[in-house]
């Protein structure tokens, strides 16, 4: 929500927000009954954010939808901002080696959010694609990143997770999160042990800028049907060495801050 100060701007965000949560095209009738707007306050902002190319409105059933210009400025947002345009090259032949799932990482909020994938077999799926955001306490991803965060980024980070249990793996509170966490911070990868998905199992690693600062993370994943988790570490080297070379060529860029 709009924290106050923020004025036109932040209500206008919101309004943008609200769409954009309905994942689908949305009503007007459907956003006043959720907004703290007036009707005629509501129809004057939708209006100028359709004018502006924000939004855009499908006159056959009166419903409103992403517009084409934000669009446009996510996608510059996501090329500036991410790690995908710097690691690309090395997701590819990180992938192409393995032969499995490579999922590459960052954190916001607490939360992993997937900034690419690169699969080169149709034999088994998983959960993660580009944009998605899960959680960071049952993913390999995210604990390799908690693991490295300095100690106050870490501790925001875990009071930001639900621990909600996806499989019988999962974990389900700080204490045992931390004593893996130093596992991680020890050995220097993580796994996903079906923590989030059944069946599905991955090594991870961080990625770390030449100034000790974890901007990352990536992983290769696959099924239990391929894989277990000892025969996974044949990946190790390869896995450290790619993390390795993100993070140098990383390091000249200006990433936003994992928090």
């Amino acid at each position: 929500m709009a924290r106050s100060g923020d004025g036109t701007v932040g209500k206008a965000m919101d309004i943008l927000d609200s769409v954009a949560k309905a994942g689908r095209p949305i009503k007007f009738s459907e956003l006043l009954a959720d907004s703290p707007h007036p009707k005629a306050t509501l129809y004057r902002f939708l209006q100028t954010l359709t004018n502006q190319g924000m939004l855009a409105f499908d006159d056959s059933n009166g419903t409103y939808s992403m517009g084409l210009r934000l669009v446009k400025l996510a996608h510059a947002a996501w090329k500036q901002a991410t790690l995908a345009t710097v690691a690309r090259p090395f997701v590819d032949v990180l992938a192409a080696k393995t032969g499995e799932a490579v999922h590459l990482a960052q954190m916001e909020s607490g939360q992993v959010l997937f900034v690419d994938k690169q699969k080169m077999s149709n034999s088994f799926e998983t959960l993660a694609y580009t944009g998605m955001i899960a959680p960071a306490y049952c993913t390999g991803v995210g604990k390799v990143i908690l693991a490295f965060m300095t100690p106050d980024r870490l501790e925001r980070a875990l009071n930001l997770q639900a621990f909600a249990q996806f499989t019988p793996a999962t974990h389900t509170n700080k204490d045992c999160l931390r004593a893996e966490l130093e596992q991680i911070r020890a050995e220097g990868i993580g796994f996903d042990r079906e923590e989030h998905e059944r069946d599905i199992i991955s090594i991870a690693a961080p990625i770390i800028t030449n100034g000790g600062r974890v901007i990352g993370a990536l992983s290769i994943a696959t099924s239990t049907a391929h894989h277990s988790l000892d025969s996974l570490m044949e990946y190790r080297s390869d896995l450290v060495e790619t993390t390795k070379r993100i993070g140098e060529e990383a390091t000249a860029w200006q990433f936003p801050t994992v928090n």
